[in-house]
């Protein structure tokens, strides 16, 4: 085990025979990723923040959601997750129950897990993790290649497919982040973005980030 690394074990973990599919939406079990932590790091901990009042959910009183932060080898990561319901809306206070607390507090556990590796791939839209020496499997770029030997086999130009289609602001987020060494994270926080946010909520993020950094 790279102890030195731990990432990189837990990143290379396959949890595709334990994913759930609803409403589009892939989920890992909180009890699945929680077990494979510990087998491979029995020292790691949780830990569910509560507010001032002593309760397991914060709110800005119109809505609700809960923090949850799991710690491996002393690293903590904490998880911000909004009380929703099965349309992964977010329920207005008035009508949440300790039901939803506890749903959203396991799925928080889970997403937090995955930021120390484990499943981390299923939230970036991946279907593989990444093998051990931190290289994807490169399954699409072989019929990539090959497109321009066709071209050439039929005395066709290589130009003439189809126009790629616009990247999403969410993909042009990730870029500007990685061009201008911006920790992603800070901007999903600040702009408390999610798994399903929408195409123009990661437009309005990626707006404020280029206001507070500059760059283009």
């Amino acid at each position: 085990m790279n102890e030195s690394n731990y990432f990189v074990t837990l990143n290379s973990v396959n949890v595709n025979d334990k994913i759930e599919k609803k409403n589009g939406l892939s989920y890992l079990s909180w009890a699945y990723a929680w077990a494979e932590l510990k087998k491979r790091f029995p020292e790691a901990t949780y830990t569910i923040y509560e507010n001032a009042d002593g309760w397991n959910y914060h709110t800005d009183l119109k809505t609700a959601w809960v923090k949850v932060g799991v710690t491996v080898n002393g690293i903590e990561h904490i998880e911000e997750l909004p009380i929703m319901d099965f349309k992964n809306k977010a329920i207005p206070l008035e009508h949440i129950t300790s039901f939803e607390v506890n749903k959203t507090i396991q799925r928080a556990l889970t997403k937090a897990v995955a930021r120390h590796g484990l499943g981390l791939y299923i939230y970036a839209g991946e279907d593989l993790p990444e093998e051990s020496d931190g290289k994807s499997t490169p399954k699409k770029a072989a019929s990539k290649a090959a497109t321009p030997k066709a071209a050439a086999a039929t005395n066709q130009p290589s130009d003439t497919s189809e126009p790629e289609p616009p990247k999403s602001s969410r993909v042009l987020l990730r870029e500007y982040c990685k061009k201008y060494g911006i920790e992603p994270a800070e901007i999903v926080h600040a702009c408390k973005l999610r798994q399903d946010s929408t195409e123009s909520e990661w437009a309005a993020a990626l707006l404020y980030a280029k206001r507070k950094y500059g760059g283009s």
